[in-house]
């Protein structure tokens, strides 16, 4: 006769609704840091939902328990995709006012 597992593991039930209820939470905020990136109509926007998006994306490397990915996403991807994206947001030149083209 096998005891029920609540009695065996009362914490590995919590555990799981725990970890999938934070990934479902990183799943929207990586979703909805995409569909900004894409839609932002200002470029600095765009680069900061993009850098949410990355920050959500290791956050579920993490939860999967692939450490490296998620080292690897955040050194590489923030680290030098976005200072080429960053770069990008400096040399765009965009009219500010009125008075700024004379």
């Amino acid at each position: 006769m096998e005891l029920p597992s609540i009695i065996m593991d009362p914490f590995g039930s919590l555990f799981a609704s725990v970890e999938s209820i934070s990934f479902g939470i990183l799943a929207i905020v990586a979703i909805f840091g995409a569909l900004g990136t894409v839609y932002s109509n200002r470029v600095a926007h765009s680069m900061l939902a993009l850098i949410m998006c990355f920050f959500a994306v290791a956050g579920i490397f993490l939860i999967a328990g692939a450490e490296m990915l998620a080292a690897v996403q955040i050194l590489v991807y923030l680290g030098s995709v976005m200072l080429v994206y960053a770069f990008g947001v400096m040399l765009s030149r965009r009219q500010i006012m009125e008075e700024d083209f004379e």
